[in-house]
């Protein structure tokens, strides 16, 4: 087991690559809505979904839950993948968790009683804005070498990875 060693080159690329997750979450639910409802975001949300959108065509159904499984029990769960590697992966996964949660609260509990007004336009904003900034510093500090340190989730992501 690698425990905070040197990491190579390819260790930070694949270790950057499953950021495209949240990624691919963000677009595909709160992305379309802001499109929809044309808020002022929607330039930057068109942006980051075009190059995204062969993978978004794909990323559907039962493919989320697919990948889910395969990178938690194949890369996060695996003692011979390196430290840094199932670090991120782990916290690329938690932020999809994060939006998935977002997303059910919203669909049931929130839509419902708001609509498409004020509050769920700022609050969709408020999710994308914040989830491009949460995956676009990890991607940067993951390219770099080092850990993304992001409060509360990484100490959740030391907990499952050791």
């Amino acid at each position: 087991m690698t425990w905070r060693g040197s990491t190579t080159v390819s260790d930070r690329i694949f270790a950057s690559l499953v950021y495209l997750l949240p990624l691919l979450d963000v677009v595909g639910f709160v992305g379309r809505i802001l499109v929809l409802t044309n808020s002022f975001i929607s330039p930057l949300v068109q942006i980051v979904e075009a190059p995204l959108s062969p993978l978004l065509s794909i990323y559907t159904g039962f493919i989320p839950l697919i990948v889910f499984f395969a990178l938690f029990l194949l890369v996060v769960r695996n003692e011979n993948v390196a430290h840094f590697i199932r670090f991120n992966t782990m916290q690329a996964i938690l932020f999809g968790i994060v939006l998935s949660l977002i997303s059910i609260i919203w669909q049931y509990a929130l839509a419902p009683v708001f609509g498409a007004g004020l509050l769920t336009q700022t609050l969709f904003n408020a999710v994308f804005l914040g989830t491009i900034a949460a995956v676009g510093y990890s991607i940067v500090q993951t390219a770099l070498g080092r850990y993304a340190e992001i409060p509360t989730i990484s100490d959740a992501v030391y907990m499952q990875v050791r």
